[in-house]
């Protein structure tokens, strides 16, 4: 199995950069696992209370059970992803069975920020996008796809998903081995990356 870990800013557009890569790719192959599955469960908490969970602080992940789930799959086990909603803030009941696949893509914004975590990985891969541009991205998403207030993301930015950014996501970029750049000059790097994925498939 091989295993590559995805990371980046938010809004930087792991995304589209994932779905690159697994577009050209057999469909029964390829797995991929978000890190956004593996907040933490605060079922136990009223909304008012989970409004003040630091959702971009390495804290805010299980990140326990994501390396559980990836060892398990590695052992060629099917783990249950959990389903988190955005828009309750908290983990679903609901779980998603999750096959070992010959490759699974880990993505999510903190992916390389754990040393456990990021030792599962073959290949570490960040997303670099300009900070303008991720602000604009996470307005977008937030406020049309998560049902937010326009003042509450504004907020949430300034206090939490910047300095984060800064503290914890800028400097994973260290650890990654390929650094790919969300813009149109992306494409050799998106191959390079497939080439990769197709030499341990044959």
């Amino acid at each position: 199995m091989l295993i590559l870990g995805i990371a980046g800013g938010t809004g930087c557009g792991k995304t589209t950069v994932v779905n690159q890569i697994v577009e050209q790719l057999p469909e029964n192959e390829v797995g991929v696992i978000s890190q956004d599955s593996y907040y933490n469960d605060l079922s136990h908490m009223s909304r008012k209370e989970r409004t003040k969970i630091n959702f971009d602080h390495p804290n805010s992940i299980d990140f326990n059970l994501l390396i559980e789930h990836i060892d398990q799959l590695r052992e060629g086990k099917t783990v249950d992803t959990p389903i988190y909603s955005f828009v309750e803030e908290t983990r679903m009941k609901e779980t998603i069975p999750t096959p070992p696949r010959k490759v699974m893509i880990v993505e999510g914004i903190l992916v390389l920020s754990n040393p456990k975590l990021r030792d599962l990985f073959d290949i570490k891969i960040f997303v670099h996008a300009d900070s303008d541009e991720r602000l604009i991205r996470r307005l977008q998403r937030d406020t049309q796809e998560r049902g937010h207030d326009l003042n509450k993301v504004l907020t949430r930015y300034q206090t939490a998903v910047k300095p984060m950014h800064l503290q914890f996501i800028e400097p994973s970029k260290e650890f990654a081995d390929i650094i790919i750049p969300n813009n149109r000059y992306n494409t050799v790097a998106v191959d390079v990356v497939r080439t990769i994925i197709n030499n341990n498939l044959t």
